[in-house]
């Protein structure tokens, strides 16, 4: 049974950061490629960030680039989201995935394992 369980999230200022958490359990996490998506209400869910096994591949969605950066510490079997110079538009319920595709995927049908989701709230 593969798990995922996000924290970190919450409320923020616009200019604000926040660092999102992923924990993954119940698989071989150091060869798995990982991903970040966010929904916010009424809109589809929308690739953020994602990163390979080792690594060394990183992709942004163009709205996050320069502001949000994503690693991983395979040993922890972590992958975070460091989020900076937030603002109202990127709130949403922010959610981390697993893909057993070798390549960073902006497509949520890629991803095989989802997390419940954390929440991120950005005031003006």
């Amino acid at each position: 049974q593969v798990q995922l369980v996000e924290s970190g999230g919450g409320p923020v200022q616009a200019g604000g950061s926040l660092r999102l958490s992923c924990a993954v359990s119940g698989r071989a996490f150091s060869v798995v490629t990982m991903g970040w998506f966010r929904q916010a209400p009424g809109k589809e869910r929308e690739f953020v960030a994602g990163i390979s096994w080792n690594g060394g591949s990183a992709n942004y969605v163009d709205s996050v680039k320069g502001r949000f950066t994503i690693s991983r510490v395979n040993a922890k079997k972590t992958v975070d989201l460091q989020m900076n110079s937030l603002k109202p538009e990127d709130a949403a319920v922010y959610y981390c995935a697993v893909t057993n595709s070798p390549y960073v995927s902006d497509r949520p049908g890629e991803y095989d394992y989802w997390g419940q989701g954390t929440q991120v709230t950005v005031s003006s």
